[in-house]
């Protein structure tokens, strides 16, 4: 099982700052790879992607930078169907792996957040106004056949509505991050922690990796 530690951010983070000015912020922050492509007989394409997790008081956040052969990003309203996308996901259980919220943002900054056990028919998505408090800052490059995009998400502890979350320093968590794109020519299913499963399927709580807040 893999693990981290997420760290703080000593920055106040407000409406007014933009994708640079947060990367710069971030970049302290150790970087951490999707390595792990589980179905690579089936779906053998595996894009290079990296991440950043921190946190401040008030706000959890993630940097996504991704290199891929082919960007879509056709949904632009809260909780479509993002994950036929270019996506990123990032799965959150604060409580031993009871329940978790997954967070599903396409590259143009479309999200869907979901809670519940891991039961798909036991869960259930957030409201459109509770994802949208997310702020998201994209930037996406195209030079020739060289295609990548990076992506800031801005996460309000709030949106964790289900959680009582007062004292975070040494709370121990789980989690899982992951890259997907089911309609893209070449779709892919790969993430951080390993995942021992037949077919691809991201809701399996049991292989999510551990996180301490620093």
């Amino acid at each position: 099982m893999k693990k981290l530690t997420i760290l703080p951010i000593a920055a106040e983070l407000t409406n007014t700052l933009d994708y640079h000015t947060l990367s710069k912020l971030l970049s302290n922050l150790e970087s951490h790879s999707l390595e792990f492509n589980n179905w690579s007989e089936s779906f053998p394409y595996k894009p290079e992607v990296q991440f950043k997790i921190g946190y401040t008081q008030e706000y959890l956040v993630l940097q996504y930078d991704v290199v891929e052969e082919q960007l879509r990003g056709n949904y632009s309203e809260t909780n479509q169907n993002v994950w036929e996308d270019s996506c990123v996901e990032f799965f959150i259980s604060f409580d031993g792996r009871k329940h978790y919220y997954n967070l599903e943002f396409n590259l143009i900054g479309t999200g869907l957040i979901g809670y519940g056990p891991a039961e798909k028919t036991s869960r259930n998505r957030l409201d459109i106004a509770t994802i949208e408090q997310v702020r998201t800052y994209s930037l996406i490059e195209r030079n020739g056949s060289d295609k990548r995009w990076s992506m800031i998400e801005v996460i309000p502890f709030a949106v964790f509505q289900f959680d009582d979350l007062v004292e975070l320093k040494g709370k121990l968590i789980h989690g899982n991050f992951y890259k997907c794109g089911d309609h893209l020519k070449q779709p892919h299913f790969i993430s951080w922690n390993k995942i021992e499963n037949p077919t691809p399927n991201f809701h399996l709580p049991e292989f999510f990796g551990e996180m301490v807040f620093g």
